[in-house]
């Protein structure tokens, strides 16, 4: 397993690009850390390179390929990281709040996805890693618009990674569990039982960013198409593949205790 020597990490200011972009760093990468500040912000890592980055914006994406064709004559892995969260049930989503999520999570993956592309097959290597969840494959109820774009991810990521192997680019999706970060500060609604039941999943993780990144990095090294971070994830997906009936059963009754009782009776 080799280290990737020219990185680039989008939302790479906090959380997990933080968290990705310091362990690449440890490992003698050199990183491209990108964000929406048009200075550099303080979270980004010493050590790393900075570019303003919005990933709704192609031109944004023009100038960051041509940056590292010009300064480090090629990119060896694109993380697509940068995402928000936009929660609640189906009627108090707005269709703004959809219109924003998919341009940011879903459209700003497949842009880096289209602008990368052609520079790694170009190359004859290259690695994708887009940052889906464990949303992205297992479903909970009131949060419909956050599940429906990471499952967009893991979809565009599955079918990348057939096309572009032929070309020798590989493709993962990654998908984690819940670990303690800063996106429920993106959370952006009027209900406040999602908003807290977010803050108390997020928040009350077991697991951090830097525990969740390195986990990443060691997939990524392995060139796994979905890259799962945790053993409760894990366990989510199997039981979601193999008993069905299980997983219906358990998301029912939560959403049953959502309905009837709010964000408490999920913690009974």
């Amino acid at each position: 397993m080799t280290t990737p020597a020219r990185v680039l990490i989008t939302g790479a200011a906090s959380g997990f690009g933080q968290a990705l972009a310091q362990e690449y760093l440890a490992a003698g990468s050199r990183v491209l850390g990108a964000d929406l500040a048009a200075e550099r912000p303080a979270g980004v890592p010493a050590g790393a390179d900075y570019l303003q980055l919005d990933v709704r914006d192609d031109a944004h994406w023009e100038r960051a390929r041509e940056w590292l064709l010009a300064q480090w004559g090629g990119l060896d892995l694109l993380v697509n990281n940068a995402g928000i969260i936009v929660g609640g049930a189906i009627e108090s989503t707005s269709m703004e709040d959809w219109e924003r999520i998919t341009d940011v999570n879903l459209l700003g993956v497949a842009r880096g996805c289209h602008a990368f592309a052609p520079m790694f097959i170009a190359q004859g290597s290259g690695h994708i890693a887009n940052v889906a969840s464990l949303a992205g494959l297992v479903h909970a109820p009131r949060m419909s618009a956050y599940n429906t774009v990471k499952a967009g991810v893991v979809a565009l990521s599955d079918s990348l990674s057939h096309e572009l192997a032929p070309r020798g680019v590989i493709v993962s999706a990654i998908c984690p569990s819940f670990f303690r970060t800063s996106l429920a500060d993106s959370l952006d609604n009027d209900d406040e039982e999602l908003e807290s039941m977010a803050r108390h999943l997020i928040d009350g993780a077991p697991r951090s960013a830097q525990t969740v990144a390195r986990r990443t990095v060691k997939g990524i090294a392995r060139h796994r198409r979905i890259i799962l971070t945790d053993v409760d994830g894990q366990v989510a997906w199997r039981i979601r593949r193999f008993a069905l009936p299980v997983y219906n059963l358990a998301l029912d009754v939560a959403a049953r205790r959502l309905t009837s009782r709010g964000f408490a009776g999920l913690r009974r």
